[in-house]
């Protein structure tokens, strides 16, 4: 507090002579008014008169301050329901406690929440941290390795040859029975490893070796876990958290702390291993993604009636299956995963054959393509999971088929229906996978062949876009396995994007910024830089979303695209055969490392993507409350009508998050400017994802939507 007061005089005299709380908030809102009086343009931000990407540029430092300082004041007094506190109840009032900290000694706030002031009215009273130079961020993503590096590929090999000498081992010992893998009686220890070495390129193989227990998980790192990570796995074994890596992806990690990836695969541990917060909480997780939970002949949380559970959906444009089957599993459980709290009932498992349906998959897809086929607005189905790659080659191209048939039943159909009357038909067809990732071997000839043969005769129907939407979390995940696997999807005509989920470790200075860049070099598309989801089960992982706007304002803006370039831009998807020389063309001609094609996001729960945000709170212990709005620049259901604002409490305070950051090895003083950024506006979406335009115009009519709820 005494620093805060040595920061600000002002404030202090405003305390110091106020009779009453009441009195030292009016005080407070007259000098933010005063600040923002200063600009028109700001203060029309601030009453809602004008909003968007355009207004915000034209907001200066002090204004973010002024602004927020002026919504604690409005909101002061409000009550939430904090989901990371199992729904206690907590009360913002920033300055109330400010000034009984003041007068009385005490508050109940802890040094997090006095950081966070302390950088408030310094930014207020007009200090402001300077914008890195693109220099600088080029020196930042030098600090990452990647998994293309030739010193990081040699150690990757000593690690297959660890991992293969352990699995040979077990099957000579009898540890582990297969049928499939084993060798002839007298077979000499060479001629082992060479059938091992052969046995690592069938994805099968490698799903049947996954380990399974913390102890097996050990003696594959070379027993390189310690005492604490041990402790915690052996922890979240015993309360239910399976755990399922495959040897391909054990080999990813660097068991020597070699200087070449010193730190680098951090992104990737955290997704293996689990944190003490994960497994203190496993048993009374929260389903963030409410209409993922889907009632048949019930709306779901964004109002639309689905038939079953194999088919989610938020917006109007765009549908997600979800076959029965194998295509529900996945090649390895990551921490972060947003249906963990599926796994905590027993409605997700790794028991591949126990996932296998009895329930005929012509019925079920028969169900799914019914309800596409009556929809008015959908264009867009994305086939996930799980993973849609764990199917096998035969489902999925059963898959493909049922809904190629529905794109032309729907496609004949407008020919009997008026110009504003015809449905939209089908324009994107996506396959959600971490597979790339996971196990690159997944992707076989005969699987390229099915992708081909799908794109040939879908596009004959007017199918345009074709996409692999994938998840690579770090520069160490892309490997020459990887990049031949991409390559080969992108010869079968589809294009890949990425989608990444914005960790503490991820969100080290420019580990994003060398993702996108090494992606992009492999012919990958970044689509979507995302907050972590869900609440204290993620603390861990956690970033706050003031860090994910200083990524997008500070670093990634060294690969936006000057507007010259766009009709190239626009090009990418058409011409996937040669996406990785077209991105390398126009990273060249505009002189960038990377093309920003992705936005950075917050997944709202129930209704959609959005970094549209203001900071209207903050608790005690300095976990920032922040209200958000619907992405103004896409369609939506009707229901955000009703629905409105979503308030989100964050788990972690910004403090805190520097603090790991620390413990992390990073220089904190680097990220000094992440306090100021505590309002956004989404940004829109990029030229590459937009649909292309019909040559029709389409019903107003929403089909398959509770209409009571809009």
């Amino acid at each position: 507090m005494q620093r805060l007061f040595q920061e600000s005089p002002v404030l202090k005299d405003i305390i110091d002579n106020s009779n009453t709380g009441r009195q030292a908030k009016k005080k407070l809102k007259i000098w933010a008014l005063r600040v923002l009086s200063e600009n028109p343009d700001a203060y029309s931000y601030f009453i809602q008169e004008k909003a968007g990407t355009s207004q915000l540029k034209k907001l200066r430092s002090r204004d973010y301050a002024a602004i927020r300082i002026l919504d604690y004041i409005k909101h002061s007094g409000r009550q939430f329901k904090d989901l990371n506190l199992n729904g206690e109840i907590v009360e913002s009032d920033p300055f109330a406690i400010l000034i009984q900290c003041a007068r009385k000694g005490t508050g109940g706030a802890t040094p997090a929440y006095f950081y966070d002031m302390i950088h408030l009215f310094k930014q207020l009273s007009g200090h402001e941290d300077p914008l890195p130079h693109k220099l600088e961020i080029l020196l930042w993503m030098d600090r990452y390795s990647s998994g293309l590096d030739p010193e990081v590929i040699l150690q990757r090999k000593k690690n297959k040859l660890r991992i293969l000498k352990i699995i040979i081992k077990k099957i000579d010992d009898k540890e582990i029975k297969t049928k499939k893998y084993r060798f002839k009686k007298g077979m000499s220890r060479q001629k082992k490893m060479a059938l091992a070495k052969t046995w690592w390129k069938d994805h099968k193989f490698h799903l049947k070796f996954a380990v399974r227990t913390p102890e097996d998980l050990n003696e594959m790192l070379g027993f390189s876990l310690d005492r604490e990570v041990m402790a915690t796995m052996k922890q979240a074994r015993k309360v239910g958290i399976p755990l399922f890596v495959n040897p391909y992806y054990l080999s990813l990690l660097d068991t020597q702390a070699s200087p070449n990836s010193l730190g680098a695969d951090l992104a990737i541990r955290q997704y293996m291993l689990y944190s003490k917060e994960l497994v203190n909480e496993f048993g009374n997780i929260n389903a963030w993604e409410k209409e993922d939970i889907v009632e048949p002949g019930k709306p779901n949380a964004a109002g639309w009636l689905i038939p079953d559970d194999c088919i989610h959906r938020r917006y109007p444009n765009v549908a997600i299956l979800i076959p029965k089957g194998l295509g529900r599993a996945c090649g390895g459980l990551c921490s972060i995963c947003q249906r963990m709290y599926g796994f905590q009932y027993g409605n997700l498992n790794f028991n591949l054959e126990k996932l296998k349906t009895n329930v005929s998959l012509d019925d079920r897809l028969e169900a799914s393509t019914t309800y596409f086929e009556n929809d008015s607005q959908l264009r867009d189905v994305l086939i996930t999971g799980g993973d849609a790659l764990m199917s096998t080659n035969k489902t999925l191209r059963k898959i493909l088929q049922s809904i190629y048939k529905m794109a032309k039943r729907k496609r004949r159909a407008n020919m009997n229906r008026k110009d504003g009357e015809k449905y939209a038909q089908i324009l994107r067809v996506r396959l959600g996978t971490r597979l790339p990732v996971y196990l690159p071997m997944r992707i076989q000839t005969g699987l390229v062949n099915i992708l081909a043969e799908f794109k040939e005769k879908a596009s004959k129907i007017g199918i345009q876009q074709f996409v692999f939407q994938t998840h690579f979390e770090s520069p160490m995940e892309i490997t020459p396995e990887t990049k031949f696997c991409v390559e080969r999807l992108n010869k079968a005509g589809w294009i890949v994007s990425n989608q990444l989920v914005f960790t503490s470790a991820a969100s080290r200075r420019g580990h994003t910024t060398k993702l996108r860049k090494v992606l992009n070099d492999i012919g990958v598309i970044l689509y979507y830089s995302f907050t972590v989801k869900g609440y204290m089960e993620n603390n861990h992982l956690f970033t706050p979303n003031a860090r994910l706007v200083q990524e997008g304002m500070e670093e990634k803006i060294i690969g936006l695209l000057p507007d010259t370039f766009i009709p190239g831009l626009r090009q990418l998807p058409i011409n996937a055969e040669n996406i990785v020389d077209n991105i390398s063309q126009l990273r060249t001609c505009a002189d960038i490392p990377f093309l920003a094609s992705d936005r950075n996001v917050l997944n709202l729960p129930g209704v959609g993507k959005s970094l549209t945000f203001r900071t209207i709170g903050i608790t005690n212990d300095g976990r920032r409350i922040l209200e958000f709005d619907h992405d103004a620049t896409r369609e939506h259901s009707p229901i955000i009508k009703r629905i409105g604002k979503v308030t989100i409490i964050e788990s972690k305070s910004i403090h805190d998050y520097l603090q790991q950051l620390d413990n992390m090895g990073e220089d904190i003083l680097e990220y000094s400017s992440i306090y100021g950024y505590s309002l956004s506006e989404t940004e829109s979406r990029n030229q590459i994802f937009e649909y292309p335009a019909y040559n029709y115009d389409v019903t107003n009519k929403i089909t398959n939507l509770d209409l009571h709820l809009t």
